[in-house]
C-alpha cells in the first residue's frame, strides 16, 4: 500500500497547477496530526512548497529544475481565500512604461490582511489596499489606476505622457471606455489628468 506521503505527492499531481494543498483537503487519508506532518517532510524534502502556514503547493518539475507560476498561485489563493488580488502600483507603473526601474519584490494589493507568502526561495507580499485601488485586478483601467496610485498626485501627469508616448497616442475604443468607467472609482486628484489623457488619445 503506497505511503502517506506518496498518496498525498499523487493526489497533488492529479490537480490543476498551482492548488493550494491543506491538511483539511487530504482527511480522508488520515488523522490530522499525521497529514500535517507528512506535509511538513514533504517541504523540507523539497517535493512541495510551504507557501505559508498550513498551505502548501506542488512545484511543477521542468528540465531548469522545480518551478511554480506565481500569477497562478496568487490568483488560486484569492480564490480560496475569497479576496481580490491585483498586481502593485510600481508593477503596473513598469508595465505602463511609466517608469524603466523594475519592482525588485513582488507585491500584490489585496483587499485582505497582509501576507508573506514563499515560493520556494522567491517571497512574496500582499498588502491591504483601498477598494478604488483594487477596481479592474485584471484590467488595463486598473493597472493606470493601480500605477498612478503609485507615481503619486505630483508624478501622475508625468506618468500619463509616458504611457501616451508608448501607444503612440493611440489609445483603442475599449480602452478609453475601460477608462472612462473606472473614473468613478478615482480619487479626485486623478481624474482629471486621466479625462485629459483619454480626450487627447
Amino acid at each position: 500500500m503506497p505511503s502517506l506521503t506518496q498518496r498525498i505527492v499523487e493526489r497533488a499531481k492529479a490537480l490543476p497547477e498551482a492548488a493550494p494543498l491543506r491538511a483539511r483537503d487530504f482527511r480522508a487519508f488520515g488523522e490530522a496530526p499525521a497529514i500535517r506532518r507528512a506535509l511538513a517532510r514533504l517541504a523540507r524534502d523539497g517535493r512541495l512548497y510551504r507557501v505559508c502556514r498550513g498551505v502548501y503547493m506542488l512545484p511543477v518539475e521542468t528540465r531548469f529544475g522545480p518551478c511554480l507560476s506565481v500569477d497562478r498561485a496568487v490568483e488560486a489563493l484569492a480564490e480560496m481565500w475569497g479576496v481580490t488580488v491585483a498586481p502593485s502600483g510600481g508593477w503596473c507603473a513598469n508595465m505602463l512604461g511609466m517608469i524603466t526601474q523594475v519592482p525588485i519584490r513582488r507585491v500584490y494589493l489585496t483587499s485582505g490582511p497582509d501576507r508573506r507568502l514563499f515560493f520556494n526561495r522567491q517571497e512574496v507580499r500582499w498588502r491591504r489596499a483601498p477598494r478604488w485601488q483594487l477596481v479592474a485586478p485584471k484590467g488595463f483601467a486598473g493597472a493606470v489606476v493601480r500605477a498612478l496610485a503609485w507615481l503619486g498626485p505630483i508624478e501622475a501627469e508625468d506618468g500619463l505622457a509616458a504611457l501616451e508616448r508608448r501607444l503612440d497616442g493611440k489609445l483603442p475604443a475599449a480602452r478609453k471606455a475601460e477608462l472612462a468607467a473606472a473614473r468613478a472609482f478615482m480619487p479626485p486628484w486623478m481624474t482629471g489628468p486621466v479625462g485629459a489623457f483619454v480626450a487627447r488619445a
